[in-house]
């Protein structure tokens, strides 16, 4: 880990267990958390996904993506991921990157319509569960238009909005966009920013905040083993129940391991495959994770008084986000296909 990397998930992991404990994380399903956000701003997190040239810190992919795992860590419930997309998109196309938290439309199947309107433009179609939308400054939105792809900044005081939840309480909103936008409201696309890239960029920010928020399930499963007796002794001392946390936590592991692995692929610019893997193995790891978490705890962890519920019903929701397992299981052997025989082991090996 470089020295930035530690600098900045130590960081982030101090300023997440500041403003994140149990009740402010519940309490910030009906009050956006200003002062969370303010803190973040402060640190420079939401921000991090600029690069030098642009006027950001300079922070690699593999630095947001510690910053990601921190924030999934400790369950912190806002759109940093979606925020410092957006600051990405914005940053490489040449356009200024408001303060405050951003949303983002850029997802291969979004049927968005973008065409010139005398000197501005004119952008209309619907976007669905947008994270944390009606809390958001602005809208990054991409869409084509002039045979290219281009991205446009709406502010969200512009769009029609209806509210909606994931399973864990955060916000999922439907846009409705028909906004006539100033020129300098959007700008051709920058090299790299397409909608693949948005998606392989969302997947491995939601692979890293499931790791992190695997590593607490985990932690508080063996605290609560360690701490909860039966028959005068901790259930962590029955075969049963070490048996299960094994197969828990070899899953959190793999699951660390496969992020890692797709973050050092990303960075070495062949990502593709090991992000793919990497979201596959980890929606698999969650749904595993969070079923025997919950069976040790008993009833106890689905109760609002225990912490527990706050990570799996974000592993539960994120599984479902940037593409689930079946997803990303068929575009790995879409993509073994296209290696064909002779290239197949190059391509998962990465010598080709």
């Amino acid at each position: 880990m470089s020295e930035m990397r530690a600098i900045l998930a130590d960081t982030a992991s101090r300023l997440f267990a500041e403003h994140c404990g149990r009740e402010a994380v519940v309490r910030a399903r009906a009050v956006w958390p200003a002062a969370l956000w303010r803190a973040i701003e402060a640190a420079g997190l939401a921000a991090a996904s600029i690069a030098e040239a642009r006027g950001g810190p300079g922070a690699d992919l593999g630095d947001v993506m510690a910053i990601l795992r921190a924030a999934g860590y400790h369950a912190a419930p806002v759109p940093l991921a979606e925020t410092l997309l957006a600051a990405w998109m914005l940053s490489e196309s040449g356009m200024d990157v408001p303060s405050g938290p951003l949303a983002v439309a850029a997802m291969p199947d979004e049927d968005l319509a973008l065409a010139r309107a005398g000197k501005g433009w004119r952008l209309s179609g619907t976007a669905r569960h947008i994270p944390w939308a009606r809390d958001c400054r602005a809208l990054a939105v991409l869409a084509q238009a002039d045979g290219g792809w281009h991205i446009a900044l709406v502010p969200t005081e512009r769009l029609s909005i209806t509210p909606g939840r994931n399973l864990a309480g955060e916000p999922r909103d439907d846009v409705r966009l028909d906004a006539t936008l100033p020129a300098d409201a959007v700008a051709a696309a920058g090299m790299g920013v397409l909608p693949d890239t948005a998606l392989r960029f969302g997947a491995l920010a939601r692979a890293s905040q499931m790791a992190g928020a695997l590593e607490a399930a985990l932690e508080l499963t063996v605290r609560y083993a360690n701490e909860r007796a039966q028959f005068g002794r901790p259930i962590a001392k029955f075969q049963a129940i070490q048996q299960q946390v094994a197969v828990l936590a070899a899953n959190v592991a793999a699951a660390g391991a496969a992020c890692d692995a797709a973050i050092a692929a990303a960075e070495a610019q062949w990502g593709e495959f090991a992000i793919a893997a990497a979201k596959a193995r980890i929606n698999e790891a969650a749904s595993v994770a969070a079923a025997i978490a919950h069976q040790v705890h008993g009833a106890m962890g689905f109760t609002a008084e225990h912490a527990l519920h706050l990570f799996t019903t974000r592993l539960w929701s994120w599984r479902e986000e940037f593409g689930d397992e079946s997803f990303w299981w068929a575009r790995l052997g879409a993509m073994a296909a296209a290696a064909g025989g002779d290239g197949l082991w190059p391509f998962v090996t990465g010598t080709r």
